[in-house]
This record gives structure tokens, C-alpha cells and sequence, in this order.
């Protein structure tokens, strides 16, 4: 099965139904989690055919190729995205978030010809996205919704995919570990750091902090995407809970949550990258 076939396979069921409404659309993330967690297969592994070979150092393996082709549709999405936006005319007229957008597609076309090429022959090819999903958005005005209505769209969806990015390069980070002495590894964390720039720059064009907090986590966002932010909650670091750290007054529980991004795993950024792919 190819990613894409995987991938595809969420995007097509009801499709009619994911049309009625934003909450019809977003209705469906239950039941794909259930779908992925069925398939039982990590993401792209079966595209890869007899090409992997047993690991040994500095081999790349079947975790290290699934955690890099799941980050490499990331990137499609998100350099796709951006372009879009930047021809969309949406932007006109908002001369800091077009110029924020500018900077960040630059970094989404390099974060994709870098992954290339580590993938090299298991690269996968780059899927057909729909941003609208079924029509239940219009972040790029083709369809007359108007420009406010439009914008606000641009910058909830931006948000919601970089979000998604910084907590998927964690939970992926551990599966990278071993290519090329660490220089994947690397990488991968650098890109993780950018995405993290792209995530507070976003979020602050909106009117937020520039961090995730357990107040406003998902703020303004559609009800459903709160997958993008289940589990950020947390204030245990490594067995420790991190309230209790500091000196003096021990810091609060939203205070602790805003100092750490929790890692996402590769069934969940599947699920949310799926309602955006069609092909």
C-alpha cells in the first residue's frame, strides 16, 4: 500500500458528509484514529518494498524511512499551503503577515528538498491536497467568502499545520536516531526549532502568546483540531512533576505547560495531514 493510497483511504470515505458542515468535517478525526490504529502499518512502510536492509550503524531503516517520509508529507502540505497563500491575494493588504509567509514558504521548500534528498529512492511523491476539505473552508478566497473571513481562515489553518509539525519532529526525533552518525538527527531537530519559530510567529499574528498554553490551547480554532493539542496539558517531564521546580513560588500548572511541547505521535499527524490530502 502507498502512502498515498493510505493516506487517501481517510479522505474519501463520506466524502458528501464531510461537506455539510465544519463539524461534519472535523467530526470524522474520531473515526480515523480508529482506522489508523486498525492499519497497523507505520506510515509509508509499504511503499518501500524489499529496499530496506537489516539496520547496522549508520544504515537507514524502516523507522528511520517511515519517520522521514511522515515528515516529508508535512512539508508538502506545508509548502504547498504557503505558496497557495502568497497567490491568493488574501494576504494583500496585511503587509507583515504577507512578508512572515514569504519567509516561512522559503523554509518549507528547503525542509522538502532536504528530506528528498535523504530519502532519495524512498521519497514519496507528493500528494494532491484540498485545503478547502471539502469545501468546509476557503482560506484562499475562491470561492467569494471574502477577505476577513478569508485571512482569519489562512492564518487558523497555518497554526493548526505548524502546531502539528513541532509535536510530530518530536515524536519522531527518537526514530531518527542512528543515520549518518546523527547527521539526520540533526537536522531533523533543527527543523524542528525552525517549525517552532513558524508556530509562534503564526500564533502571535493571530493575537496569542507566542507558545501553546493550557489556557488557550486551540484558541479560536475549529472545536475538532483540538487534536492538534490533546496531551499539552501535561506536567510531568521525565518523571518529574515540573510545578514543583524552580525557587521560591513553584510554578503554576499553565506556566509548566507552556515550557514544553509534547511529542506527537505518527497515527495522529496521519489523521490530521489526512482531511487535507485527496490523492
Amino acid at each position: 500500500m502507498s502512502i498515498i493510497k493510505f493516506l487517501n483511504e481517510f479522505t474519501t470515505d463520506n466524502l458528501e458528509e464531510k461537506r455539510t458542515s465544519r463539524r461534519a468535517v472535523f467530526g470524522q478525526m474520531g473515526e480515523l484514529g480508529k482506522k489508523v490504529a486498525l492499519a497497523a502499518i507505520p506510515l509509508g512502510l509499504g511503499a518501500m518494498g524489499n529496499k530496506v536492509k537489516a539496520a547496522g550503524p549508520n544504515t537507514i531503516n524502516e523507522d528511520h524511512i517511515s519517520a522521514l517520509q511522515l515528515a516529508l508529507t508535512l512539508e508538502y502540505l506545508e509548502d504547498e499551503f504557503y505558496l497557495k497563500a502568497l497567490d491568493s491575494g488574501v494576504l494583500a493588504g496585511n503587509p507583515r503577515a504577507e512578508a512572515v509567509y514569504m519567509q516561512i514558504s522559503k523554509h518549507e521548500s528547503a525542509h522538502v528538498a532536504f528530506l528528498q534528498s535523504v530519502l532519495a529512492d524512498n521519497s514519496v511523491d507528493k500528494p494532491t491536497f484540498d485545503f478547502t476539505v471539502g469545501g468546509a473552508f476557503d482560506p484562499f478566497n475562491e470561492s467569494g467568502v471574502g477577505q476577513e473571513t478569508a485571512y482569519a481562515q489562512l492564518l487558523a489553518l497555518a497554526q493548526a499545520f505548524e502546531d502539528t509539525g513541532v509535536r510530530a519532529y518530536k515524536g519522531q526525533a527518537g526514530n531518527l536516531m542512528g543515520v549518518s552518525d546523527g547527521a539526520v538527527l540533526t537536522a531533523g531537530l533543527q527543523i524542528h526549532s525552525v517549525e517552532a519559530r513558524h508556530a509562534s510567529e503564526i500564533r502571535r499574528l493571530r493575537g496569542l502568546d507566542g507558545w501553546i498554553t493550557e489556557k488557550e490551547r486551540g484558541a479560536g480554532m475549529p472545536e475538532a483540531t483540538q487534536a492538534v493539542y490533546n496531551g499539552e496539558e501535561n506536567i510531568n517531564q521525565a518523571g518529574v512533576d515540573v510545578t514543583t521546580l524552580g525557587s521560591g513560588s513553584p510554578f503554576t500548572s499553565e506556566a509548566a505547560t507552556q515550557a514544553y511541547d509534547e511529542p506527537m505521535s505518527g497515527d495522529t499527524a496521519t489523521t490530521i495531514a489526512s482531511l487535507f490530502i485527496t490523492t
